[in-house]
């Protein structure tokens, strides 16, 4: 017995495999991007367009950022042929573009080659919308919210003559959900600088604006008024019975007397009357039950449009950009 049990305890413990060192690794991927330039209004618009595929050969999903050297453009989501096509407007000058894909569960994250872009000249005072990923992520629960920095860029604001004033707003959002920007609207000044090198006060940098995207929890149904139980109302009784008692006797004799026209008029106003204090009535519900549970906001993939638009008191120009959003 005793040799036994020393060999039980000489042989090695061995546990079972954990659940990461079963999970499949994920898939390398490589990021291409392609730019075709064309000028629009005196300025020049990118229509950019990210391809993202797994060293298998497979699509990848998941969004993709489209980045100006440092400074993250927009964003949007890769489509099932892993692709994702979305168009820009460029100030005037150079431009580096790359796609950045953020990876997902099963794929890993990669950036493309750098495509270096000349943005026609104009003189035209003008500007470029970008917006950066929202934080602390960009897949949000119903009743959390993110927050995203939209960056707005003059272009020739030097030759302003008076302010340039940009508002901001947003659509494509989900059911049961909203965005704020702090401040709604932004200016842009003569003096107000076209670039932010790396370490420069906000001072020093073109305008931005805090946008906070809040989603929706479901709500509880909240308790009905006080004072509204469920017992039914003894003044509409009272007016209930004596008035179907009418309308039953108008059966037999309405066409006999003249008098049962009169009666049956008075029988319909009371009726209609009885009728607007019961559950005919719109609030019938809300007072007995209280008002209804509010929604969550739905799940999905939504791309969200953050724009800017300016006014000359003549003219309008709008500019905007896309930033993906998925709610779970």
């Amino acid at each position: 017995m005793v040799a036994g049990l020393g060999l039980a305890l000489a042989l090695p413990v061995l546990s079972a495999p954990s659940a990461n060192a079963l999970a499949a690794p994920s898939v390398a991927t490589q990021t291409t991007l392609n730019v075709e330039t064309h000028d629009q209004g005196g300025r020049t618009k990118a229509t950019v367009t990210a391809t993202v595929t797994g060293v298998d050969g497979a699509p990848a999903k998941g969004t993709v950022a489209i980045d100006d050297g440092t400074r993250q453009l927009g964003s949007v989501f890769l489509n099932a042929q892993g692709q994702a096509t979305t168009v820009l407007a460029l100030p005037a000058g150079e431009h580096t573009l790359s796609a950045v894909y953020g990876g997902d569960a099963a794929h890993q994250s990669s950036m493309s080659a750098v495509a270096d872009v000349q943005a026609q000249a104009t003189t035209t005072p003008d500007f470029q919308i970008a917006v950066s990923a929202l934080s602390p992520s960009s897949t949000l629960t119903p009743g959390s919210a993110g927050t995203a920095t939209v960056t707005v860029t003059p272009e020739n604001n030097s030759t302003l003559t008076a302010p340039m004033f940009i508002t901001l707003s947003c659509s494509g959002l989900p059911d049961q959900s909203s965005c704020t920007f702090t401040p709604a609207t932004v200016e842009i000044l003569s003096t107000t600088p076209t670039s932010c090198p790396a370490g420069s006060p906000s001072t020093a940098c073109p305008p931005t604006s805090s946008m906070v995207i809040q989603t929706q929890a479901a709500g509880e149904a909240l308790a009905a008024p006080p004072g509204t139980g469920s017992r039914g109302n003894p003044v509409a009784w009272a007016l209930l019975l004596p008035g179907a008692l009418g309308l039953g006797g108008l059966a037999w004799g309405t066409r006999r007397r003249r008098w049962l026209n009169r009666l049956a008029l008075v029988t319909l106003v009371t009726l209609v009357t009885t009728l607007g204090m019961t559950a005919c009535n719109p609030q019938y519900f809300y007072r007995h039950h209280g008002p209804p549970p509010t929604p969550p906001t739905p799940p999905g993939s939504f791309t969200v449009f953050v724009t800017g638009q300016s006014s000359n008191g003549v003219t309008a120009v709008t500019h905007s950009t896309t930033l993906a959003l998925t709610v779970k």
